[in-house]
């Protein structure tokens, strides 16, 4: 391999892209919603085959063309915390990639920078006061075990869960190199967010 060469594949990886959302403001499937000709959810599971040695579509419908195996959410009341232990739980993995798919405009080079973390329990941006936990890797090992005890008892707030492992969070200088931009942790939720996150796409193959 030359120098300066990555590996296409990041080993003992899973990768797992979250489909389970309401969409109640979107009003439609977000999974479904058009980004050049693509839908969100085929290109994000493309952005994790091409990263993780297998890649897990949880909790939800994937346009046909997205890559992985579907996996159903476990019993519980739904929210993001149950996606999230559907996915810890069926991957193969020792650390698991985990994407919603209201995050369309994730790239590879972020993601692959997420998966150079350290070995905490988690890995996960911060680009404010709030962090991104649903575009972070998680340790299977470690996050799996409290996950279900948060599940199981009601805590279903992914901060709370982050409060109970060792976190490496990506912020500051280094949340910037990984995302120049600003806009891979662009939440589209809405008609309004899926127009402009449409416009950031266009400007930037000008």
């Amino acid at each position: 391999m030359s120098p300066g060469t990555e590996p296409a594949l990041v080993a003992g990886t899973s990768g797992a892209l979250l489909l389970g959302g309401a969409s109640s403001r979107m009003g439609r499937d977000k999974a479904g919603l058009l980004f050049e000709g693509v839908t969100a959810g085929t290109r994000i599971a493309r952005l994790l085959d091409a990263l993780c040695d297998e890649v897990l579509l949880v909790g939800g419908a994937a346009p046909g063309d997205a890559p992985g195996r579907a996996i159903e959410d476990p019993e519980g009341p739904r929210c993001a915390l149950r996606g999230l232990v559907g996915a810890l739980a069926a991957a193969r993995g020792e650390r698991v990639l985990v994407v919603a798919t209201d995050l369309p405009l994730v790239t590879a080079s972020f993601l692959r920078g997420l998966l150079a973390g350290s070995d905490a329990d988690a890995v996960v941006p911060r680009p404010g006061p709030l962090p991104q936990p649903l575009c972070a890797v998680y340790r299977r090992a470690t996050a799996l075990v409290r996950a279900r005890e948060h599940l199981a008892s009601g805590r279903l707030a992914l901060h709370v869960l982050l409060e109970a492992l060792r976190v490496e969070w990506v912020e500051g200088e280094r949340l910037r190199g990984l995302d120049p931009d600003g806009t891979a942790l662009l939440n589209v939720n809405t008609p309004e967010e899926h127009r402009r996150a449409e416009a950031l796409l266009r400007a930037a193959t000008l």
